[in-house]
C-alpha cells in the first residue's frame, strides 16, 4: 500500500505542474487554475457518499485497483489537449480524475487500521500523511524541470503510468477486510439506498467529539487559496532566472519552487510535532491549535516578502502547520471510529474539507483577476486561519 501510494502521489503531483503551467499559457486568467483545482477536488464532495458507502459495502482492495486503473486511462486523454479550444477537454478529465480519487482515498485510508495493530496504526497513519508530504515536494519538484525542459506530454504519461504501477502493486495485498463480513452482495442500486449514508449520519452526530475531529480538515481547507496563490506567485513574482531558461520556463520553475517547498514543510512539520508532542491523544489535539496559528503566520509573512528562497521559507512553514493538523486529526479519527464506518466518515471529511478548499480557492481567483494582488490574497487567507484556530480552541472543551 505505501509502495503504490509513493508511486502514484509522485505522478499525481508531476502533473499538477504541468496542468497549471497549461492553463496559464493558454488562458492567462487565475480563475483558470481556480476553476482547474476546483475540479480535482470539488467532486469530492458530491461523491463522498456513495464513496463512501462504496467502500464500506465493497473490497476497498478492489475499488483502489479499479480507481488507479481507470486514471491512467483518464490521465493519458490529457495528452490530446493541443491548444486553448481543448481546454473544455482538460476541465471533463480532471473532473473523472477526481471521482476516481474521491473512491481510492477513503478506501485507502480505511485500509491502514486494517494492516496495523494497536500504537502502529499512529505510526501507519503518520507515514502515510508524510509520504504524501514528501511526494508533493519531490513530484512538484521534478515535474516542473521535466515539464520544463521536456515538455507536458512526457509528464502526462509518467503519471499515467505511476496509476498503472500502483494499480499492480495493490493487487498484491493480502489482508483481511472484516467490514466484508455477513454483508449481503453490492447491487449498482444500492447507490440510490441512503440508508447507509443516514445511519453514517446518526453514527456521527451522536459523538460530539468524534464530529469536532472530523472537521478539522474543513478548517485546513480555508488555506485553499494557496492553490491559486503559489502558482500565480511562482510564475510572476518570482521566476527562477535561470542560465538559458525563457521566461516561460523560469516561470514554471518558479511555480515548482513554492509547490516542492509546501511539500518540504508538510514533511519536516509533522517529523518535528511528533518528536516533540508524542502519541498522547490530548497532546494531539492541542497541537492542532499550534498548527493552524503556524499556517496563518506563514502566509502573512509571505505577503511580505520579495525574494524566491524567503517565500519559499514561508510557504514551508505555513504547510509544516497544515501538515501537522492533517496528520493529527487523522490519527485521533481513525482510533475513534468503528471499523464498519470508516469508509463513510473518511468519504464525508474529506467531502467537507475539499468543499471549503475549492471555495476558497474560487474566491482568490476571482479577487485576482478583479485586480487584487496574490500578496493581498495570501494577507488576508493568513488572517482567515485564525477561524479554524479558534473554532478548534472552542471544540477542545467537549474532552474537559
Amino acid at each position: 500500500l505505501w509502495s503504490a501510494q509513493i508511486i502514484s502521489e509522485i505522478g499525481d503531483w508531476f502533473y499538477t505542474v504541468a496542468v497549471y503551467s497549461l492553463l496559464l499559457e493558454y488562458t492567462g486568467s487565475a480563475k483558470s487554475i481556480a476553476l482547474a483545482f476546483s475540479l480535482q477536488v470539488l467532486p469530492q464532495f458530491f461523491a463522498s457518499p456513495s464513496a463512501g458507502v462504496v467502500n464500506d459495502r465493497m473490497s476497498r482492495r478492489r475499488v483502489m485497483m479499479f480507481a488507479d486503473f481507470a486514471r491512467a486511462v483518464i490521465v493519458a486523454c490529457m495528452l490530446l489537449v493541443r491548444g486553448p479550444s481543448m481546454v473544455p477537454l482538460l476541465y471533463a478529465l480532471l473532473f473523472l480524475e477526481t471521482l476516481m480519487w474521491a473512491l481510492f482515498e477513503p478506501g485507502r485510508t480505511a485500509t491502514i487500521p486494517n494492516i496495523t495493530e494497536g500504537p502502529d496504526v499512529a505510526t501507519g497513519s503518520a507515514l502515510s500523511s508524510i509520504t504524501w508530504s514528501f511526494n508533493f515536494a519531490i513530484g512538484s519538484a521534478i515535474g516542473g524541470v521535466i515539464a520544463a525542459f521536456f515538455g507536458r506530454d512526457l509528464v502526462f504519461i509518467l503519471n499515467a503510468a505511476s496509476f498503472v504501477i500502483s494499480g499492480l502493486l495493490i493487487r498484491r495485498m493480502q489482508y483481511d477486510e472484516p467490514h466484508l463480513t455477513d454483508l449481503a452482495p453490492f447491487r449498482a442500486r444500492d447507490l440510490l439506498d441512503f440508508h447507509p449514508i443516514a445511519e453514517g449520519l446518526r453514527y456521527v452526530r451522536a459523538d460530539g467529539k468524534l464530529m469536532a475531529t472530523m472537521f478539522v480538515k474543513s478548517g485546513i481547507g480555508f488555506l485553499g487559496a494557496n492553490w491559486v496563490i503559489l502558482p500565480v506567485l511562482g510564475r510572476e513574482a518570482f521566476p527562477l532566472h535561470l542560465a538559458g531558461l525563457s521566461t516561460d520556463q523560469a516561470g514554471t520553475m518558479g511555480m515548482s519552487l513554492l509547490l516542492g517547498a509546501r511539500g518540504v514543510g508538510a514533511i519536516l512539520g509533522p517529523l518535528v510535532a511528533g518528536y516533540l508532542v508524542g502519541r498522547a491523544e490530548s497532546r494531539l489535539r492541542g497541537a492542532i491549535v499550534v498548527a493552524f496559528v503556524m499556517s496563518g503566520a506563514g502566509y502573512l509573512a509571505l505577503s511580505r516578502i520579495n525574494d524566491p528562497w524567503s517565500a519559499a521559507a514561508a510557504v514551508a512553514f505555513a504547510h509544516a502547520g497544515t501538515s501537522i493538523a492533517w496528520i493529527f486529526s487523522t490519527t485521533l479519527l481513525q482510533t475513534a471510529t468503528e471499523d464498519r464506518f470508516r469508509g463513510r466518515v473518511f468519504s464525508v471529511e474529506f467531502g467537507f474539507s475539499v468543499l471549503n478548499m475549492s471555495i476558497m480557492s474560487t474566491a482568490a481567483g476571482a479577487m485576482i483577476d478583479r485586480g487584487a494582488t496574490p500578496f493581498d490574497v495570501a494577507a488576508l487567507t493568513g488572517v482567515v486561519m485564525l477561524i479554524p484556530a479558534v473554532a478548534w480552541i472552542f471544540a477542545l472543551r467537549l474532552w474537559r
